[in-house]
């Protein structure tokens, strides 16, 4: 690839943030190109008053995240990385139990003494799993069952997994389950205490730091443009349409966004027939994803002292009870509580409909019988996001349906969340992969 040629990137996550920083680190030339008025993908954040900017997602960061880590320390922002102690729980058969250390998981009353070693032996076993591989024939069920038990399973894992992935939950695969189990463990200290990480002043501080980077080194930045068809000549993509109207000419393309939206601009550009480009339409169209809708409450008060409640009742119409002001501190926000609700659930799910109120209204009475002395007085503010390809569905075997980062079209390059396997999404690992396919446009390799 010569110095000055031209990469346009669609979508500005970090991942497309990430790479266009290290092309032009390169000298390349850059523009990326985001539907959104702002960057940030799924780690955007908004104003919940005087200023103060908040996820719309909950994020944070593991002491296994050495790839973000790694960005922060070479843009000399480390001393904005804060470790703050967390606890965990879970919220079964209308009874709270915390679950943040070996000794609280000895009380763990729902399970018999037995059934506790075996869950605790779990983290143990993910950590000395030798090759992921080996996992991939296996369901995340039958790898559960095989080592912790069916009781243990039926308790703590399968309300989870059908609360997360719904009908797709006895399909999921082994080696997504292992990397949860191996991330919280990489958090824990000697004594079982989980420390995660947080940036001062939140996300948007580290994107708004990032954007500046990325300005420095001459990157065009897009904003309030989705790109609608890729520009082909005789089978090469040699430039963008974008929703403004516009056609811009480049020597290769990269795609970061979720692979039905990159699915939707291949097919309404004009290729000509050819059978590599009919397999790789077909290959990424395989690939499957899950909605998500995260309803922030800004509260008076709080509802407990735990920062992350696994809701293990499949009647919930949320997984999980994320009270943020148990991880980073609400003097941040002015002294607020703030709570995240949040359900991974197909778009066609009627709750994936609901209006901000709707859902408000819907879950409310969920909250009660959570919370008895919850009182919707104490809600300030709310707030409701939706994502349509929030979570890729990962199935067994599922290594044999990622595609390249270098796709059978020439001048088309991609790098998005269902690429990052064995881990999960996350900015960690956006990071991380967001580095490799740049290596590959600059050095254009075929991999």
């Amino acid at each position: 690839m010569k110095k000055n040629e031209h990469i346009a990137i669609i979508g500005g996550g970090y991942t497309g943030m990430i790479a266009a920083y290290e092309l032009s680190k390169a000298g390349k030339k850059v523009t990326i190109f985001e539907k959104e008025d702002d960057l940030g993908g799924l780690a955007r954040s908004f104003d919940i008053g005087n200023g103060i900017q908040l996820e719309r997602f909950y994020h944070h960061w593991f002491k296994s995240d050495k790839h973000i880590m790694s960005l922060i320390e070479e843009m000399a922002l480390t001393s904005n990385i804060v470790w703050n102690k967390t606890n965990t729980g879970m919220y079964f058969a209308n009874n709270f139990y915390k679950l943040s250390s070996p000794i609280e998981l000895l009380k763990f009353s729902a399970l018999s003494f037995t059934d506790r070693i075996k869950l605790g032996l779990l983290t143990l076993k993910a950590k000395y799993v030798k090759d992921w591989k080996e996992l991939e024939s296996l369901s995340a069920k039958d790898w559960l069952i095989k080592n912790a038990g069916k009781k243990v399973y039926e308790v703590v894992w399968e309300p989870l997994l059908k609360g997360k992935f719904g009908d797709y939950s006895d399909s999921i695969s082994a080696v997504w389950i292992w990397n949860k189990l191996k991330l919280r463990g990489s958090s824990r200290n000697k004594k079982g205490g989980e420390s995660l990480a947080y940036y001062r002043g939140g996300f948007a501080a580290l994107t708004s730091s990032l954007k500046e980077s990325l300005r420095e080194n001459g990157v065009k930045i897009e904003t309030n443009s989705a790109v609608h068809t890729l520009i082909v000549k005789q089978n090469k993509v040699v430039g963008v349409g974008t929703s403004d109207g516009k056609d811009i000419l480049c020597d290769s393309v990269l795609s970061t966004v979720a692979l039905p939206i990159l699915s939707k601009i291949i097919n309404k550009s004009k290729f000509g027939s050819d059978l590599y480009i009919e397999y790789f339409k077909s290959q990424i169209s395989s690939i499957k994803y899950l909605g998500n809708v995260c309803l922030v409450l800004v509260l008076e008060k709080s509802l407990s002292d735990t920062y992350w409640m696994n809701v293990n009742d499949p009647d919930f119409p949320f997984v999980a009870v994320i009270e943020h002001t148990n991880f980073e501190p609400r003097t941040s926000y002015e002294g607020k509580y703030i709570v995240y609700l949040s359900k991974y659930l197909p778009v066609s799910d009627l709750i994936f409909g609901m209006t901000k109120k709707e859902l408000l209204n819907f879950s409310i009475p969920y909250i009660k019988r959570m919370f008895p002395k919850f009182n919707e007085q104490w809600i300030q503010d709310a707030y409701l996001w939706k994502e349509s390809y929030s979570q890729p569905i990962v199935t067994k075997n599922y290594s044999q349906n990622i595609p390249s980062f270098k796709s059978p079209i020439s001048g088309l390059f991609l790098s998005c969340m269902a690429q990052i396997y064995p881990e999960d999404r996350g900015t960690n690992y956006a990071v991380k992969y967001g580095k490799i396919v740049s290596e590959i446009l600059i050095n254009n390799n075929t991999e």
